[in-house]
């Protein structure tokens, strides 16, 4: 009789999920430290190198020692994608374990993490495509604008239509170009490349606030303390130096974005600092949406400890209590 075929069982690691200015980056190095862990920043826009204010990352005194990877290493003139992200992630996540450690992904950017935990296997070109359809659409969208190919998406692929926002044309030309090369929809495209069993055993804790408006009040202090920290003067200085090109993913990164359009004129600078205050209020709901799809997050509430708790303390040992439960046989 020939002997059971072995399963290889996914290494563990730990991820600390949730919005914006929700007290990731504390809660993961708090749990680094009992852990024997590193972090690994999931974020896709602290990739980028001399953008620090405006996309917070975290300072040497908030990273208390603790080894952080996947931050501060992209030029943000040169593009970086999903793809970039994963493989470079699981290059520091493999390290990181064969050191004996616990990677501890933390971040907000749901697409890049989950494409690192499932292997998601990428492709540049859905089979045999030279750019050439991908070109026509973009031809046809810089003349017609984006509503025409989005129907036309609508028609062929509802699914790929309706995760996607119309405005994002990156991701709506893509969809349809992959559908016009490969008689298959996103849908069905992506599933093919997710492997049968994730690459890692992902234990997930998420932060929420089950009051909005301490989380809103906390995202209105973060970006004050940006404005005080130089926040404008980073931005002037990027641009100045080129390192903000018009068209570029950081140019049109939160926080960047917004005071570009100061520095041309196009507001006073209170009106960006609220359009700033809006726009991550908005994207602190997206990532929200984005995570509260998978069931295996568990979440914890920073406001729903009583009074006088030392908040982060609490919120370790909870953690702690989850991945440990979830360790057990």
């Amino acid at each position: 009789m020939s002997a059971a075929k072995k399963t290889s069982v996914p290494p563990r690691v730990l991820c600390v999920v949730g919005p914006t200015a929700s007290g990731k980056t504390a809660l993961a190095v708090a749990l680094a430290k009992r852990l024997n862990g590193e972090v690994i920043s999931c974020d896709s826009m602290q990739i980028y190198q001399y953008l620090s204010i405006g996309t917070a990352k975290p300072t040497p005194k908030e990273m208390q020692g603790i080894p952080h990877h996947c931050i501060d290493f992209v030029d943000p003139r040169t593009p970086f994608s999903c793809p970039d992200y994963a493989a470079a992630a699981t290059a520091c996540a493999d390290d990181v374990l064969s050191r004996g450690k616990l990677p501890i992904f933390c971040g907000g950017t749901g697409l890049y993490l989950d494409s690192t935990i499932r292997g998601i296997r990428f492709s540049d070109k859905p089979e045999e495509n030279d750019g050439e359809i991908l070109r026509a659409l973009t031809e046809e969208y810089e003349c017609n604008g984006i509503d025409g190919i989005y129907e036309r998406l609508r028609a062929v692929d509802p699914i790929a239509a309706a995760s996607i926002h119309k405005n994002n044309t990156k991701r709506v030309l893509r969809a349809l170009e992959i559908y016009l090369v490969t008689g298959k929809t996103k849908t069905e495209w992506d599933t093919a490349s997710v492997p049968e069993s994730p690459r890692y055993d992902a234990c997930t804790v998420g932060l929420d606030f089950r009051d909005r408006a301490v989380l809103h009040e906390r995202i209105n202090r973060r970006v004050d303390l940006m404005l005080e920290q130089g926040l404008l003067d980073e931005v002037r200085s990027m641009y100045g130096k080129g390192f903000l090109p018009d068209g570029s993913t950081a140019a049109q990164a939160i926080g960047y974005k917004e005071f570009l359009a100061h520095l041309r004129g196009e507001m006073t600078l209170e009106e960006a600092a609220e359009q700033l205050r809006t726009a991550t209020r908005r994207y602190a709901k997206r990532q929200l949406t984005w995570f509260r799809r998978s069931p295996s997050v568990h979440w914890l509430y920073p406001d729903g400890y009583p009074k006088g708790t030392d908040i982060l303390s609490a919120l370790c040992e909870d953690a702690l209590a989850v991945f440990s439960a979830e360790r057990a046989p």
